[in-house]
């Protein structure tokens, strides 16, 4: 019976169901073949379309600043490491890169920024719950260490012509302990960009946050020894070649370590798309250059070319988490399914006492 115009514009009805002889039986059919489910497959969905977690807005130039102060810290170590073993060939070039690469790093950092101020304003109080504030204090401390010891190197390629004057002697005694003082903030600026990453809410860098230092510290070091691999002759750079097989080594094993510590659907974006292929080439380019680090020592273009294999294995490694992280805010999915992952993780442990795990 009709009992509106509208009628007709209404959704099919389900099957009803009637009892007959103690069975429920769908009316209409002739088996029992179920329940037909009357809510449909819960989707992830955010109003309006809008993803759970706002992006980040840092594009390139804070990859290319993660890049370079990784580049920075490894060689300020590399740096110290020449001074104290006697080896000044391998501790000028490592000196000089330090400098270079914090500056062009700082650069970046203000290019992201938009304004040089906005760095300095950070100087204007320390805060140390704040991975930023320290990490401004870090890079600060790190440069006027690097600065020092880099322009006294400088003045010694030069035949001592900058104009120094009485300043010559004094940087002459200060360069060593401020190679020295580099070197102490090396791994913490190697290691803070990390920290800064995964204490945010974005899933899947924060799902990493207790391997990424370690993932960050690792390439850091490869990517130095690589650059000194390029710039050093190949009997002067032994270190190096040592310390890049040691950062081969940690990144591999941290980022599988890291991996399997994260939550499965968290990980994914590390694995899709533009993030997925520059980690992936990541690692085959980290392998290439750390067996030619190992078996091409004394051949000057193998381990030029090693080197270079170990800074792009480096950049991708740093380019491809920044972008993995952006995307997985992309899809509310990356979000709310290992928040329920780790609520019935409470539950199965028995932790039902609190708000989170008694809510339904």
């Amino acid at each position: 019976m009709t009992v509106s115009d509208f009628d007709e514009y209404r959704p099919p009805e389900p099957p009803r169901w009637r009892k007959r002889g103690g069975k429920r039986r769908r009316a209409g059919m002739g088996g029992d073949r179920g329940e037909v489910p009357m809510v449909p497959e819960a989707g992830f969905t955010s109003y309006y379309g809008r993803p759970v977690v706002k992006p980040p807005p840092w594009g390139d130039p804070i990859a290319v600043y993660l890049f370079l102060g990784g580049v920075a810290g490894g060689s300020a170590l590399l740096g110290v490491g020449g001074q104290l073993t006697g080896n000044p060939i391998l501790c000028r070039n490592s000196r000089l890169a330090a400098l270079a690469a914090v500056g062009m790093g700082a650069a970046a950092l203000v290019e992201d920024l938009g304004r040089p101020e906005r760095f300095l304003n950070m100087l204007r109080t320390i805060k140390l719950t704040s991975p930023m504030s320290l990490g401004s204090w870090i890079l600060t401390a790190f440069s006027a260490g690097v600065g020092v010891s880099a322009v006294s190197e400088i003045d010694r390629m030069t035949g001592s012509r900058l104009p120094l004057g009485p300043l010559r002697r004094l940087l002459r005694g200060l360069e060593g302990p401020a190679g020295v003082e580099a070197a102490v903030f090396a791994a913490p600026l190697s290691a803070y960009t990390a920290v800064l990453l995964s204490d945010t809410a974005n899933p899947t860098w924060n799902a990493a946050r207790e391997d990424l230092p370690f993932v960050f510290v690792s390439s850091a070091s490869l990517a130095a020894a690589g650059l000194a691999m390029i710039t050093t002759p190949a009997k002067e750079a032994a270190p190096a070649r040592a310390l890049a097989v040691l950062g081969v080594a940690g990144e591999l094993i941290a980022t599988r370590r890291m991996e399997k510590n994260m939550d499965p659907v968290a990980a994914e974006p590390l694995h899709l798309d533009g993030p997925g292929r520059m980690l992936a080439w990541s690692e085959r380019l980290a392998v290439a250059g750390g067996v030619g680090a190992l078996f091409g020592a004394r051949h000057r273009l193998i381990a030029a070319l090693s080197g270079v294999a170990l800074l792009g294995a480096s950049a991708l490694t740093r380019f491809g988490i920044l972008r993995a992280g952006i995307r997985s805010t992309d899809d509310p999915r990356y979000t709310i399914e290992p928040q329920k992952n780790r609520l019935a993780a409470r539950r199965r442990a028995g932790v039902i006492h609190d708000s989170i795990t008694t809510a339904e």
